[in-house]
């Protein structure tokens, strides 16, 4: 049940050709540092969290050019109530696409998608450039949320259009990366004053429809946002917004079913996974509970939850007949029988998590923010194989895994890794 889409690129979205973590990727290092396993090592300029696509010889990579607004214009544009939130304020802001050798890790060229005077503030824990890309063929499709979304045609490397019509306030930035389904550029826009599922039209940029989120929400506009990816299963797109999990239809966005988490959810990131008729999901703040929805009907309802542990930020991974997830705090790693819910293991890894677990080469890839990596054996019982670290670089993008490489992005760098 896993949703393939006719990507042709190695690792064309937000965790690669399933959307899920999956990768056909082999002979994989289960130890490496800055130094040991490192083909090389590319300084990258400006910031962001989206993760790199492989396509080809190339890989692609968005980034952000921030230019910090004065003390005097930061106060007086956070004038408003912001949740108490820290964050990151620019009087100019520029996003663009980096061409990057996949052999050599040269940058070979690099693209101006958007460029903005002073943009919405973004969460410090967030980028300007945190949500990936989907490539399909030779598109390129970038989606910044409310900064805007830009088509870029990869042979020429030349921006094809933009759509900059589209906006909502994000409060903490934007997070959600993007979909494809025919000729559907499909994306969430949850903020705190407006919340809808968008589609544009992949070949000429206009809006082919908007659905409002129709279940009921907090009063309180900071508890209505969410930062969530759409995932495609069996011609449906599920998609988490504020309280509830939608399912619609990709080609009209008419809504097909909802389902209530039974408590506040809000500010979702994790991506949804779907396997055996299910599609597990992660309600995020306040405390987050883990879902599993059952398919298989033509209602969709909840078969289990669980909620000790269960992340904000990262988004869960199935593979066989267990799910695994890790708790961005304190790094407690956790696998469930993804039919029933039962817990198999609990086992505190340490650190704080922001990026999604990898699975490759039969092992699961679990990356921590400052740079640590921990290497399991996927399973009923608890098997640690190894463990890394790349020390002083932040790690919050999700990694992709092609051929025999991890490519990882840091705060600092992105590197192929490999034996």
């Amino acid at each position: 049940m896993f949703p393939l889409l006719a990507l042709s690129a190695e690792w064309p979205q937000f965790r690669g050709p399933d959307g899920q973590g999956h990768s056909a990727a082999t002979n994989l290092p289960t130890t490496w540092s800055a130094e040991k396993n490192v083909a090389w090592r590319t300084e990258t300029p400006g910031r962001g969290w989206s993760s790199p696509l492989i396509d080809g010889d190339t890989v692609w990579l968005t980034t952000a050019y921030e230019t910090e607004a004065s003390e005097e214009e930061k106060k007086k544009r956070l004038e408003k109530d912001t949740g108490g939130q820290k964050l990151t304020v620019l009087s100019k802001l520029k996003l663009t696409l980096l061409k990057i050798d996949r052999k050599t890790g040269k940058i070979q060229n690099e693209i101006t998608l958007l460029e903005l005077d002073e943009p919405q503030w973004v969460h410090e824990l967030n980028s300007y450039a945190s949500p990936t890309p989907i490539i399909e063929g030779d598109r390129l499709y970038a989606q910044f949320g409310a900064f805007g979304t830009v088509a870029v045609d990869t042979k020429e490397t030349k921006v094809l259009w933009q759509n900059t019509d589209l906006f909502c306030m994000h409060e903490n930035g934007p997070g959600g990366s993007p979909t494809l389904h025919g000729d559907h550029l499909i994306f969430h826009l949850d903020g705190s004053d407006t919340q809808a599922i968008v589609a544009i039209n992949k070949n000429t940029g206009e809006i082919a429809w908007k659905t409002k989120r129709s279940g009921e929400m907090h009063e309180n506009p900071q508890l209505k946002k969410a930062y969530g990816t759409p995932l495609m299963v069996d011609g449906t797109v599920v998609s988490t917004a504020a309280n509830w999990v939608y399912g619609y239809d990709p080609l009209t966005g008419k809504e097909h079913w909802r389902v209530p988490y039974g408590q506040l959810g809000f500010s979702n990131v994790a991506r949804p996974v779907a396997a055996n008729g299910k599609v597990f999901i992660c309600t995020c703040f306040m405390k987050s509970q883990l879902m599993a929805i059952d398919l298989q009907d033509d209602s969709p309802s909840v078969a289990w939850t669980y909620k000790k542990g269960v992340p904000k930020m990262p988004s869960p991974i199935v593979v066989g007949d267990e799910i695994y997830f890790i708790d961005d705090k304190i790094g407690l790693a956790t696998c469930l029988d993804a039919t029933t819910g039962e817990e198999r293991w609990r086992e505190r890894l340490g650190g704080k998590y922001s990026a999604s677990p990898l699975y490759a080469d039969g092992k699961l890839y679990f990356f921590e923010q400052e740079g640590k990596t921990v290497v399991l054996e996927p399973g009923p019982t608890f098997k640690k194989i190894g463990e890394c670290s790349i020390k002083g670089e932040r790690q919050m993008a999700s990694p992709a895994a092609v051929g025999e490489a991890i490519y990882l992005r840091t705060n600092a760098a992105l590197y192929r890794i490999e034996k």
